[in-house]
């Protein structure tokens, strides 16, 4: 397809513009996408602020977004299970097959991963992107391309219950809801684990997480997370806790709520990097930690739990801008935090 497109470019710390780009060709075993709907995730936000993160810094000008859904519209000569018209979600990374982490299975750990907003790499705040045919999924009838957007974090979530080891039976404890920490929670109740709390200090973020299933909800702030957990479980502590914070205390908080043996997934990112840990208690209650860097072979899966009404995605979505609103949807994000659980940019398609 010939022509050009709006995308929206991050021209500075704070700062969005636009630019007409041509739309990509397509490569064989590539499919172009029109795209309908792009997630605002939280290191868009984090790039947007401070221009970086870790290693990885913007050079605008500086394309975001890596949660993208949309409909198929043209097909490269050797791809053979996607025609146009296919609604799809979209995978953002593309690794490189051939290192020891792709050969075992565990691809998201390639060293040579290409992977959309993250510098130098583009994002998809734009109306069309050419990808690899095969980390694009064809959604069910029954799930929208908004939902399509959403199966990236959603695969952070299920990713971090396989972790775990999520199973029936257990009690878990969700630290955070936010967009993470509420997908998780669904993760975790779709997998069958028999009761999930949530834990945050945002009182909006709790009301949404129990409007989206979970068993429970517990206001750090205004009480002893610790205490409820003990309380709820009758002194025997969780049998799984998945941190999705980021802080250290929420953290020391998961070590002191779980059962000796049990499994401890950590999600999210500490603001400097490290954290300092009560190791003793983990010795002596033979802790196991997990963590979580992105996902991988989860797609079908989250896919097949939206379609099968095990997971409310739409639920999560709380704030929609257009294309042409990018500044305003930016800045929104980062001035609201509190009140919004998920922004999501519309370009086309249904509502």
């Amino acid at each position: 397809m010939e022509g050009t497109m709006k995308t929206a470019v991050m021209l500075g710390v704070g700062e969005m513009g636009f630019e007409e780009r041509e739309i990509p060709a397509v490569k064989d075993n590539e499919v172009l996408v029109k795209l309908e709907y792009i997630g605002i995730c939280g290191s868009d936000l984090h790039y947007y602020e401070t221009g970086a993160i870790g290693n990885y810094v913007v050079e605008p000008p500086f394309v975001l977004g890596h949660e993208p859904g949309g409909t198929v519209v043209e097909v490269g000569k050797a791809v053979r299970h996607l025609q146009v018209g296919d609604r799809v979600a979209l995978e953002p990374g593309k690794t490189c097959g051939h290192c020891e982490f792709c050969k075992t299975g565990r691809y998201n750990l390639c060293p040579d991963v290409v992977f959309f907003a993250t510098p130098p790499v583009d994002g998809v705040f734009q109306e069309y992107v050419a990808h690899e045919a095969d980390l694009c999924f064809k959604l069910p009838e029954n799930v929208s391309t908004l939902e399509g957007a959403l199966i990236e974090p959603l695969a952070v979530g299920f990713h971090a219950a396989m972790q775990g080891g999520a199973r029936a039976g257990q009690t878990a404890v969700v630290m955070g809801a936010g967009c993470i920490g509420l997908v998780t929670m669904m993760a975790l109740k779709a997998m069958g684990v028999s009761k999930v709390y949530v834990v945050d200090i945002m009182e909006k973020r709790l009301e949404k997480a129990l409007e989206l299933g979970a068993d429970g909800v517990i206001n750090g702030k205004e009480r002893d997370a610790v205490q409820e957990v003990l309380t709820l479980t009758d002194g025997r502590g969780c049998d799984l806790a998945v941190e999705t914070a980021g802080t250290d205390f929420t953290t020391v908080q998961t070590i002191h709520m779980t059962k000796k043996g049990s499994n401890i997934v950590l999600v999210g990112y500490s603001k400097n990097g490290e954290m300092t840990l009560p190791m003793s208690l983990v010795l002596d209650k033979e802790l196991t930690f997990k963590t979580v860097f992105r996902y991988r072979h989860i797609y079908p899966m989250a896919i097949e739990a939206v379609a099968a009404g095990k997971v409310n995605l739409k639920g999560i979505v709380t704030d929609v801008f257009s294309l042409d609103e990018a500044q305003k949807a930016m800045d929104y994000s980062v001035s609201n935090k509190a009140d919004i659980v998920k922004a999501v940019i519309r370009i086309a398609g249904e509502e």
